[in-house]
């Protein structure tokens, strides 16, 4: 599937860090110009309609998608994003938006012309890894994230959002809803590789999804008093370090509890010196588990063990994707493909929540790795998901 390797070769170096072969892909930055120019370069060498909406997500469009919301049929939408956690691998995200490109071009290919336009979609932000919010260019435009919000929201260097767009060239007083894409969207399918090894163990190279577990993200700020490290005594130091300890250990322990995960994975301590105890520690809190319920547990237990507040920033419900749809993909693919929960937020689950028909295709990852410069998938299990979404357009589009 020369297509699907050459898009795939192209994209390689893009954002990729020399010393841990890893990616760097962040909203707004010039590597996601970069990748930006990339979708619109290829968009434009199929004679695709590029367009822009509110949150400057891209669509790319093989037909007229207005004239089809006017018929009342609107089309089908394929892709997922090219942002990266910070030193992500290289899968996540982009394996979907290339594997879209290549199943436009297996359908021209094949003479098919497709009933209902369908779009090419490059969603920006999914990651959250700049400014803290998953998956914030579809919340934007389905309105699950405010405008105001969005705008103010800042980066590790202080840089808004709005800020960072308007660099970028993007006006950053447009964000917020945007009803006139989602018209456009009747059916949005998201091909993602696994963040997992449930096909592995399945020994299947291809899967669909039943739903995404609840999932939330907070913010605790841990006070404390800078001292010195060397003559302040124990008895006298406030060091919010320990606060810290104490809310990486409930974490954990929740997570046992209410058979769920939870990570603190991201930290910000001030001032930050090796002979310094810290004046104000901030951690971040994921947690995810297949109960909504027990996973607001988990941030109160949490927030509890550090003797503050949990902030949340961003909460997803449990998230079903469409099951008559996903039977009528499983029976045109030809096969019983596995069907398998997931604990990854995605832009699927974003438009799912907002109640348009969905599915997602999973592509095996044989690390089980994800969110790593371990993350992987063979290049036949690619093809293999090409060859999945291709004959899942055919049967949406026709």
């Amino acid at each position: 599937m020369p297509v699907f390797d050459n898009l795939w070769s192209e994209l390689a170096p893009i954002g990729r860090h020399a010393a841990t072969g890893g990616y760097r892909r962040f909203a707004w930055t010039s590597e996601d110009a970069v990748l930006r120019e990339w979708f619109a370069s290829h968009a434009a060498a199929r004679g695709l309609d590029l367009t822009l909406d509110r949150a400057g997500n891209q669509w790319a469009w093989w037909g007229d998608p207005d004239a089809a919301v006017a018929a009342g049929d609107p089309g089908v939408v394929i892709g997922s994003h090219l942002d990266s956690v910070p030193d992500g691998g290289a899968f996540d995200g982009p394996l979907g938006v290339v594997s879209a490109f290549a199943a436009v071009d297996a359908l021209r290919a094949d003479g098919f012309t497709p009933a209902r336009p369908v779009g090419v979609v490059n969603f920006g932000d999914e990651e959250g890894a700049r400014f803290g919010v998953a998956c914030a260019g579809s919340r934007i435009i389905c309105g699950a994230l405010a405008g105001e919000r969005a705008r103010g929201l800042r980066d590790g260097a202080g840089v808004t959002m709005a800020e960072a767009m308007q660099h970028s060239g993007f006006a950053p007083s447009s964000i917020g809803p945007d009803a006139e894409t989602l018209a456009r969207i009747g059916t949005f399918v998201e091909l993602h590789v696994e963040q997992g090894r449930a096909l592995v163990d399945l020994d299947a190279p291809v899967g669909l999804a039943s739903s995404i577990w609840p999932h939330g993200r907070w913010r605790l700020d841990l006070l404390g008093e800078a001292n010195h490290a060397g003559t302040t005594r124990l008895v006298d130091r406030r060091d919010p370090m320990l606060n810290l300890a104490a809310v990486i250990q409930a974490a954990r322990s929740a997570a046992e509890r209410y058979g769920a995960v939870a990570t603190v994975g991201k930290v910000r301590v001030e001032p930050n010196g090796v002979n310094a105890i810290a004046s104000a520690v901030t951690a971040w809190l994921d947690a995810r588990g297949p109960h909504e319920d027990d996973v607001r547990r988990i941030a109160e237990v949490v927030a509890a063990a550090g003797g503050v507040a949990a902030i949340e920033e961003s909460f997803t419900g449990d998230t079903g994707f469409d099951a008559p749809l996903r039977d009528r993909l499983s029976g045109a693919l030809g096969s019983q493909l596995p069907v398998l929960a997931t604990g990854a937020g995605h832009d699927a689950g974003i438009l799912a929540s907002a109640g348009i028909p969905t599915a997602m295709l999973f592509v095996r990852n044989p690390t089980g790795v994800s969110h790593s410069p371990a993350e992987y998938a063979e290049l036949d299990d690619c093809h293999a998901g090409v060859a999945a979404l291709t004959g899942a357009v055919r049967e949406l589009a026709s």
